[in-house]
């Protein structure tokens, strides 16, 4: 066998002998690099601007505005707490489709693009709070179905609408406090089932007639809610700060369905008025009709009495005459 050195004119191998010279051995091996290797450097590259490790991107606190482009495909963890990122734009991370954990806690987002999240099908770890977001598009969450960990915490959510986790079914962990929720529709949570751990608090709930679909469903899921006794009223006065769980029902006792539905109010509104007008129309046209048919009547009943004087007899006769 022959050993390749340093020195290639050491050791050459006889012609005819079948073993390859040194000279191809080194070539074959520069093709195994090229061919091999450098694809996956390349697929595990690290932007300059974070740390890399162990299927981990660590991008917290460096002032970054945009997530960073070259993510390595292959990392399964990415943080980017602590940065400046306002905007999650349209495929923001189409390329990490290992991706389990994403964490951007503590930026300033104020807008989540309704395909932002568009490819990672993988991931189980969303963590966005501590953020601006005032609303969420129905679409955000479309991309994530195997999401079982999803933090909202501390941003400013006025309202959620009843099909944004619809398409969540593996969703067993979710943090709303410290929002501006008023109230919850009863749809928005039963479209979790598989929801075992849900954060309430320090949000300024209205405890009205509105509030009674998520009082009922608290009362009925108390052991999924750590914080049940710490999520209370800001509204009205005389419940201010009393946990909304220990209201009870008699307090929504008057918030029955009224027998009367929306389109019943509508057509109320659109008839009443126009029947008002109508009869208007109508009696002004009935006393125009009287007023004129007592002149015609008047006419022709008017007494005519016979000329006395002597002027009044020749003018009549004229009249004849003519």
């Amino acid at each position: 066998m022959a050993w390749c050195s340093r020195d290639q004119t050491l050791l050459l191998p006889a012609k005819g002998s079948g073993i390859p010279s040194c000279r191809t051995l080194l070539q074959t091996g520069y093709i195994f690099t090229v061919v091999f290797l450098l694809p996956l450097s390349s697929s595990s590259g690290c932007p300059d601007v974070c740390s890399c490790s162990l299927g981990e991107v660590n991008c917290m606190n460096r002032r970054l505005h945009l997530v960073p482009d070259g993510l390595p495909a292959n990392t399964t963890t990415i943080l980017l707490d602590y940065n400046n990122i306002a905007v999650l734009w349209n495929r923001t991370f189409v390329g990490q489709h290992m991706l389990r954990r994403l964490s951007l806690h503590s930026n300033i987002i104020v807008s989540i693009h309704r395909q932002a999240l568009v490819g990672l099908g993988q991931l189980q770890e969303l963590d966005l709070s501590g953020n601006l977001l005032t609303i969420l598009l129905p679409e955000t969450f479309f991309p994530v179905p195997s999401l079982m960990v999803l933090n909202l915490g501390y941003n400013k959510l006025v309202s959620l609408d009843p099909e944004l986790l619809e398409v969540l079914p593996h969703l067993q962990t979710l943090s709303l406090h410290g929002n501006a929720l008023t109230s919850l529709s009863s749809a928005f949570l039963e479209n979790l089932p598989a929801l075992h751990t849900l954060s309430l608090n320090n949000n300024p709930w209205v405890c009205t007639c509105d509030i009674q679909p998520l009082f009922q469903w608290l009362t009925d899921n108390v052991d999924k809610v750590p914080d049940a006794k710490s999520v209370s009223c800001k509204l009205p006065t005389p419940f201010a700060q009393y946990p909304m769980i220990d209201i009870g029902n008699k307090s929504f006792i008057f918030c029955h369905e009224s027998w009367l539905h929306a389109q019943d109010y509508a057509f109320f509104l659109l008839i009443g008025p126009s029947t008002f007008l109508a009869s208007i129309c109508i009696s002004v046209l009935v006393a125009s009709i009287a007023v004129a048919c007592t002149k015609m009547w008047t006419a022709s009943h008017t007494y005519h009495r016979p000329p006395t004087t002597r002027a009044e007899r020749q003018r009549a006769g004229r009249l004849v005459y003519s």
